[in-house]
């Protein structure tokens, strides 16, 4: 596991800001990683953080969410209902170049001599901002201000200036303003994010040898320019526009022209020492599968012409109204720790820009940050990025919710293919089709239909929203439990025991397994659910419930049959370990012993064979510890606690999306200081680049499990079927913990101390709550605060391995390697306490 226990940020070159990432000092070799920490987006469009002047960079990317080419897949080895069409995230005509040129000499910042340096993206603004004072090779000096946004208001729109003033001499100055298409079948112009030469990770983009964007439209009004492509074989169209304008009081000339795939304005300016230059650049993107690119070339005038009568002032202006609406519903602040501070707001931000404007999209891995994983969607939207947008933005997870109810038609032809009844969600997916090419550690995971059902219910429950369940939302989790139904199967020993054999769970360096634990409790929950959401329906809205038997013919014998399933679902235990197995064969795997792995060889996937890891008790991310969280009402202290120190030791943390649940659960187990040590490497792990791979993309699931290990973790909230309860584990050092809830429309204000938790509503009138099992009414006349009586004694340290001379597994054979074991660190002394 990769730990970020100290400041992993050099502050000379970063220097602490709460409420914003700022960098004084550009440096090339790490423009990746820059590029996605400074990236703007607002969920439908992402400008990634390159320089303006455009030449240098690692990816050049402008990325519209869900506008992308497909392929066709091809398997070495083929065999029935494997995937056949790859989908990845086209790389958009990029509008971000504005390029300068000082009697000539053109500002390519990687060579230049730079007298200062500041950018800036401020999280309260919206807004990337840049300052830097140049020196030409003559001598003359030159201060360069920008600044960048995409609108949260309007999701079609960005902004960008760019404003040029000499300092000590008068010159001659010519700034052009381009939109270039790189799709132009050329080798260094690929889509995404190049490798290099025999290269191999999954976790980047696939890379396109042919031209993928045909021109179908372009055309230039005066300062207007309008690109329109289509994909050649997904068959997507988009359109871009840029309208520029320029504000000085020196003489210019102004000219344009306009290609395939390359519009560019230019002006030509005799610039006066003092006399600034700035020139504005409002830029539109459209995008869409059916509609022809002129047709989004007029929707993209459209959203020019409204921005043109607002003014740019007035469009910033409603973009900083818009964040300070979000900051009220979103902020989550930490007493005392400033350093903390701003990451938990760069990571909140990043939350924003990758969902609040997706309209009806989904929230990719990477959002529009990047390209990595392709741009797809996976069950990190529903797990990670959903209970932030329940909570907080309930409109957001709505609309997330109704992206995957558009995908049952798909899902259910792929439960069809897969000899399954109901609907089967694709693992990943951008079009609604499962594009997984290994299917073991993909198509596998059907923990992905317990996942989407998972979410919906919680936003239901939380929101008081059964409307938007009743009006045909229901129907994910009718076709989701009939496909688990029909998966598992009876064992009929000396009970009737339901089993669910060959899936994979989160687990991915462990696949196709029988009886996966997180799987069976999650699908537990499913059908659950979906037996008590068709009876309420039927009770509360009964022509509703009529419509939904009409529409899938829904039996009360069918639902019986869940109910049925649910509560004879075999939940692995092993009586002699006291642990839940991760699935039915896991614990007669020998051991992979991590503390002899080098750092070098890790993450796992990139230097092992699948089949070498898959021997060995080792998991890519938490697994069990994933359904000790969700699944908590379900499992006792003592299994939790045990279950937590088993694997812990077992987890590389080579999946961005396990530090975050082993920091609540480790909270939750008394593991604080643990838990604060997990939480500081999900808090930076792409601020600091831990997993190496930033460059790509933001962690969009990280940054969402951040929110949820503040919450959840040291906040001790929990909703367990719209029953909330607080049980807080404040870290050491930390003053206070302050976040914001929405429950049925009431925003509550919590507040932990080390004494006590306190309760005020924003907005609402009354919500009802526990604190360690206690009840407590909070309405809108008073605040309410609750002591709270110590948190027990604090474990710290982490559970290691060891060599257990003889120890035997389960079925009595000999147990060669080691097994976990636990160091205590309490107020009474050290103690090993061995888990065999």
């Amino acid at each position: 596991m990769r730990f970020a226990d100290t400041d992993p940020l050099n502050r000379t070159r970063f220097p602490l800001d709460e409420w914003a990432l700022v960098e004084t000092d550009f440096q090339a070799d790490d423009q990746g990683r820059t590029e996605t920490l400074f990236a703007v987006g607002n969920g439908y469009l992402g400008l990634r953080g390159n320089i303006e002047e455009g030449r240098d960079g690692f990816a050049h990317g402008t990325f519209v969410n869900g506008f992308h080419e497909t392929w066709p897949i091809r398997h070495a080895e083929e065999a029935f209902g494997f995937a056949r069409v790859g989908q990845t995230i086209v790389n958009a005509p990029d509008a971000k170049i504005i390029r300068l040129y000082v009697d000539d000499e053109p500002l390519v910042i990687t060579e230049a001599e730079i007298l200062a340096y500041e950018r800036r993206l401020d999280f309260r603004t919206g807004v990337l901002s840049r300052s830097i004072e140049w020196r030409t090779p003559a001598g003359k000096r030159v201060l360069i201000t920008s600044r960048r946004m995409t609108s949260f208001v309007d999701r079609h729109l960005a902004v960008l200036d760019y404003e040029v003033e000499l300092l000590d001499a008068d010159a001659a100055v010519t700034i052009t303003s381009h939109i270039l298409n790189r799709q132009d079948g050329r080798d260094e112009y690929r889509s995404g994010v190049t490798e290099a030469p025999g290269a191999f990770d999954p976790r980047k983009a696939e890379t396109f040898t042919e031209r993928v964007l045909q021109p179908r439209v372009k055309r230039q009004h005066g300062d207007r320019y309008l690109l329109g492509y289509q994909t050649t074989n997904s068959g997507m169209a988009l359109a871009v526009g840029a309208e520029h304008a320029i504000a000085t009081d020196n003489p210019y000339t102004e000219t344009g022209t306009i290609d395939d795939d390359l519009a560019k304005h230019t002006y030509r300016v005799q610039a006066k020492q003092g006399h600034p230059i700035r020139v504005t650049k409002l830029v539109s993107y459209h995008s869409a599968r059916s509609v022809p690119a002129r047709e989004l070339g007029d929707r993209a005038d459209r959203t020019l012409d409204r921005a043109l009568e607002q003014g740019v002032a007035e469009l910033f202006t409603q973009q900083r109204d818009w964040l300070d609406d979000y900051w009220v519903r979103s902020d989550v602040e930490v007493g005392g720790q400033p350093l903390l501070q701003q990451a938990i707001r760069w990571n909140l931000f990043q939350l924003a820009q990758a969902s609040a404007r997706t309209d009806g999209g989904g929230v990719a891995a990477k959002g529009v940050s990047g390209s990595g994983y392709g741009g797809h969607y996976f069950w990190d939207s529903e797990i990670y990025v959903m209970p932030f947008l329940t909570y907080t933005a309930p409109i957001v997870a709505r609309n997330v919710m109704r992206f995957r109810q558009k995908m049952l038609p798909a899902a259910r032809a792929r439960a069809l293919e897969l000899n399954q009844q109901g609907a089967l969600f694709p693992w990943r997916t951008i079009n609604g089709l499962e594009s997984s090419a290994y299917y073991a550690a993909g198509t596998a995971q059907y923990h992905i239909d317990a996942d989407i059902s998972y979410a919906l219910m919680h936003y239901v429950q939380a929101t008081g929203d059964e409307d938007f369940l009743a009006r045909g939302a229901i129907d994910i989790l009718v076709e989701t439990a009939r496909m688990w139904e029909d998966l598992g199967f009876w064992r009929h020993n000396a009970d009737d025991v339901f089993h669910i054999h060959g899936v994979t769970g989160p687990d991915e360096y462990t696949t196709v397994v029988n009886d996966n634990l997180y799987t069976n409790v999650m699908a537990r929950a499913n059908l659950e659910d979906a037996a008590s959401a068709v009876d309420q329906l039927q009770v509360r809205h009964p022509l509703e419930y009529h419509k939904l038997v009409e529409r899938l013919g829904v039996t009360p014998a069918e639902v019986a049959g869940w109910r049925r399933a649910a509560a004879h679902m075999h939940i692995p235990f092993d009586a002699k370990l006291g642990v839940h197995p991760q699935d039915a064969a896991f614990l007669d795997k020998e051991l992979w012993d991590l503390e002899q792995t080098p750092e070098q060889l890790r993450p796992l996937l990139l230097h092992y064979h699948p089949l070498v890891i898959y021997r060995f008790q080792v998991l890519k991310q938490a697994d069990v510890v994933l359904a000790l969280f969700l699944q908590g009402d379900r499992f006792t202290t003592e299994q939790k606690l045990a279950d937590f120190e088993y694997y812990d030791p077992l987890t590389t943390g080579d999946s961005t999306l396990s530090a975050v649940v082993q920091s609540i659960m480790a909270a939750e187990v008394g593991y604080h200081e643990l838990a604060l040590r997990y939480f500081r490497s999900a808090l930076f792990v792409d601020l600091a680049d831990l997993h190496h791979n930033a460059a790509d993309g933001v962690h969009v699931a990280s940054t969402g499990g951040v929110w949820s290990a503040l919450v959840f973790g040291f906040g001790g909230f929990r909703d367990h079927k719209g029953k909330y309860g607080f049980d807080p584990r404040l870290p050491d050092g930390w003053d206070e913990l302050t976040f914001r809830i929405t429950l049925r429309g009431a925003r509550v204000r919590v507040t932990v101390q080390p004494e006590a938790i306190r309760f005020a509503l924003e907005t609402g009138e009354r919500v009802e709550l526990a604190v360690r099992g206690t009840p407590v009414i909070v309405t809108a006349e008073a605040e309410v605060s609750v002591p709270l009586d110590g948190q027990g004694p604090r474990i710290l340290g982490r559970p290691t391995m060891r060599d257990v001379e003889g120890a035997r597994r389960a079925d009595g054979t000999l147990l060669t390697a080691s097994v976990p074991t636990l160091s205590l660190d309490v107020d009474e002394g050290d103690a090993t306490i061995p888990l065999d």
